[in-house]
């Protein structure tokens, strides 16, 4: 009898070049969160499908994520050529990945995105999931930079309206803006941010974020107070 494994073979067609590749993704049935840290970091039993979010055409060297269809404008080939394919040196990260490897993806995923002027809320998801594989690192120093990363993003979202038909809410985005503030020592801002949320607690769905808000609120202020 076959033995299926957590990962499997993804096809893709690479936006940029029209290359055929493939790259693993994991199975949903493996896939088993045991928590959630309050930037929403999850905790997973075993597999863990956070490295394999990224996929990057061995060919060329565009990286990308699947939360949205990728349809690239002539310029925006011709700079993302320029500036990536040009430059690189094939390597493929369609097999089992370490946290290194996915690493590594997710930063040719966030300078792609720089290049292409991608939404704001887009890039900071990016950002905010290296802060967290750096954390399964334990390496302090490079969460914490790109959790400054990922707040300037999501405050530019946030200020610009650029979550706007995405899956991250205005309320999801003020409370990761007010968290990785908090997490970052930018306290009155953090502060600032939880009350924007908490202000809304009366017409809004999304209770579980108001939890969090208030939990982060009472974090600084028993902190203040020690």
């Amino acid at each position: 009898m076959t033995t299926i494994g957590p990962l499997y073979d993804k096809k893709c067609i690479c936006p940029l070049c029209t290359a055929h590749f493939t790259t693993k993704k994991m199975r949903s049935r493996f896939i088993k969160a045991k928590g959630f840290d309050s930037d929403f970091f999850p905790f997973y039993e075993e597999h863990n499908p956070t490295l394999y979010y990224v996929n990057v055409c061995p060919l060329c060297g565009f990286a990308y994520s699947d939360e949205v269809e990728i349809r690239l404008k002539e310029a925006e080939k011709a700079i993302l050529i320029k500036n990536i394919s040009n430059n690189w040196v094939q390597q493929n990260f369609g097999e089992t990945r370490s946290i290194g490897d996915s690493i590594k993806t997710y930063k040719l995923a966030a300078y792609a995105g720089m290049l292409r002027n991608d939404r704001h809320i887009a890039i900071a998801g990016l950002y905010i999931r290296l802060a967290w594989l750096y954390r399964l690192l334990e390496d302090r120093h490079e969460e914490t930079r790109f959790m400054q990363l990922a707040l300037s993003e999501y405050e530019l979202s946030y200020s610009t309206g650029d979550f706007l038909g995405t899956q991250v809410s205005e309320l999801k985005t003020l409370y990761l803006a007010g968290e990785l503030s908090r997490r970052t020592q930018k306290i009155e801002e953090a502060i600032k941010y939880f009350s924007k949320v908490i202000e809304q607690q009366s017409r809004t769905v999304e209770t579980k974020i108001i939890s969090l808000a208030k939990d982060g609120w009472h974090k600084i202020r028993d902190l203040q107070q020690a």
